[in-house]
């Protein structure tokens, strides 16, 4: 089971890989609400896979609720942590039985490798999934490997300042009219707002609104922008800007996970904030 707000590749993965190439069966869920699990659970589900915050709407998801419905469902709970990382969140702390990370982002921290990591607490899953290392080769090189523990030397530090960054811009957005909606779960306004500040550290670096002049709007600033990349990517030291539905999330079109065209996508960075809002207000 997937939640009704995941990652394009997210999507992508279990309906071109484990659906179509190794036959699972899987179904999507809202997963901010517990009921919404509770309703989509079937006695096959073997698994919950869930992401918070999400991408790109930032939704949280209360993790040991959703631990405690999936065990009694028989189903074990992987939390793709990247957005949070380690330092804002601890999935396993809250019962999820596995816990992954995009270490390409937030873990590296420099745009400069390409890695992932899971990560559990469970003896049984820790030798099945030493078995699978050995046996298939999904392991990263010795300097990818350098260049994380590299990364998690600075991680603290660069949440810290991603985070005191987003929170600042959100604020912006939030009160600007040319910005139609803006989601960021440090926002009081957030319907996820008091989960997170029980669930998180901070809030992160990520920061996503819709624009108030449409997708032409939306792909104009995302364009127009200095200061702020345009790239898929996330969780760097850079700023980075992108449209979901034309670049992350393109593969969800037609489905019910399908991002507005008029969404726009922040990573806020390490840099200046006063030269971010400065860089937004112009494109804008």
């Amino acid at each position: 089971m997937i939640p009704n707000d995941a990652y394009g590749g997210t999507h992508r993965f279990f309906t071109q890989v484990a659906g179509r190439q190794q036959g699972i069966e899987w179904s999507v869920a809202d997963l901010t609400h517990v009921d919404g699990l509770e309703r989509a659970m079937r006695p096959e589900t073997k698994l919950v896979w869930v992401e918070t915050p999400t991408n790109p709407f930032l939704r949280i998801v209360d993790i040991a609720a959703v631990v405690a419905t999936a065990h009694d469902g028989g189903a074990l709970v992987c939390v793709d942590n990247t957005f949070a990382t380690p330092y804002l969140q601890r999935p396993l702390e809250l019962g999820a039985d596995l816990e992954l990370h995009s270490t390409t982002k937030y873990m590296g921290g420099h745009s400069d490798l390409i890695g992932g990591a899971v990560i559990t607490s469970d003896v049984e899953l820790t030798e099945r999934l030493h078995f699978l290392q050995n046996a298939l080769g999904p392991v990263p090189g010795p300097f990818d490997a350098y260049l994380v523990l590299r990364g998690l030397k600075t991680l603290a530090l660069r949440m810290e300042k991603h985070s005191a960054n987003a929170v600042t811009i959100a604020e912006f957005l939030a009160g600007d009219d040319r910005v139609a909606e803006v989601f960021y779960p440090g926002l009081e306004s957030h319907p996820g707002h008091a989960l997170a500040a029980r669930q998180m550290a901070a809030f992160g670096g990520m920061v996503t609104f819709r624009s108030a002049m449409g997708a032409d709007g939306a792909n104009k600033v995302a364009s127009s922008t200095e200061l702020f990349v345009l790239a898929e990517s996330l969780g760097a030291v850079e700023s980075l800007i992108e449209v979901p539905a034309i670049m992350t999330h393109a593969s969800v079109a037609g489905t019910e996970l399908e991002v507005p065209p008029d969404v726009v996508r922040l990573s806020v960075g390490i840099e200046h904030v006063d030269d971010l809002i400065a860089d937004l207000d112009q494109a804008l």
